[in-house]
């Protein structure tokens, strides 16, 4: 009789399903599926390390989309909500989708299809919303600059529209919670790190217009983007592929983050 497994995977999408594929390949009994840094305590079962291999994730995220549309932008909605334990809640949800579960038509019985959709909307929600109301803050150095603290880890899925919506100006859309960002260089979206002490989220002016005048209660946070030119913040090593730069997201074509 085999072991139950906790799988341990570097903490991205592709890695998870890395993760899923070989779950699938070896006829594991998984226990859990959890990011390294959190793979290192409390463990009572078996582990395994997975390494990430693209063309591994390809074909789960081919298979997935070959069964549902809606799978398959609810697993990568609720993987981005970084929910506790999501990764086994996928996995579950994977696996009754490869059997066959209908997951656009979930029963009241069905509490894995139902968790599943709830999260999704969620970050669908809070993605929705911050396209609408982020305003940007124009930085010394000529580059519109906003700091947000989602809930979810929602910049992979806003890339698409603000590098439509503002092709001619380059900008960063940064995370303050999970330390990374968005840069647009007029050429293509990268991801990136700022070397700051502190980013204070939401200190920009409220308006239909980039900022032109400040207000008093971020004085300090303009006056310190008077004096620092922000791109010579950047973190370079953080810089991702140039497939990626072209594509933040998901779709059923390719797997780009």
């Amino acid at each position: 009789m085999k072991n139950a497994k906790t799988l341990i995977y570097d903490g991205s999408f592709n890695g998870f399903l890395t993760a899923i594929f070989k779950a699938f390949e070896e006829k594991m009994i998984v226990s859990d599926i959890q990011k390294e840094s959190k793979g290192q305590e409390g463990l009572f079962s078996e582990t395994e390390v997975v390494f990430t291999q693209i063309d591994l994730a390809k074909r789960v995220w081919t298979g997935i989309g070959k069964k549902s549309n809606l799978a398959i932008k609810n697993v990568y909605f609720a993987f981005l909500s970084e929910s506790k334990g999501i990764e086994l809640l996928l996995y579950r949800y994977v696996r009754k989708l490869f059997a066959g579960l209908n997951v656009t038509e979930p029963r009241h019985d069905e509490d894995l299809i139902f968790k599943v959709g709830q999260l999704a909307h969620m970050v669908a929600r809070e993605k929705r919303r911050t396209e609408t109301s982020l305003r940007f803050q124009l930085t010394q150095d000529q580059v519109y600059f906003a700091a947000v603290d989602p809930d979810f880890n929602i910049l992979p899925l806003i890339s698409k529209h603000f590098r439509s919506r503002y092709t001619d100006k380059p900008w960063i859309i940064y995370d303050t919670k999970r330390k990374y960002g968005l840069y647009y260089n007029l050429d293509g979206v990268e991801l990136v790190s700022l070397n700051l002490h502190e980013v204070y989220a939401g200190r920009i002016i409220k308006g239909d217009r980039f900022l032109q005048e400040t207000s008093s209660d971020q004085e300090m946070w303009d006056n310190y983007f008077k004096e620092v030119p922000i791109i010579s913040l950047l973190n370079k090593k953080l810089l991702t592929t140039r497939s990626t730069r072209r594509n933040l997201g998901y779709s059923r074509e390719k797997t780009a983050v």
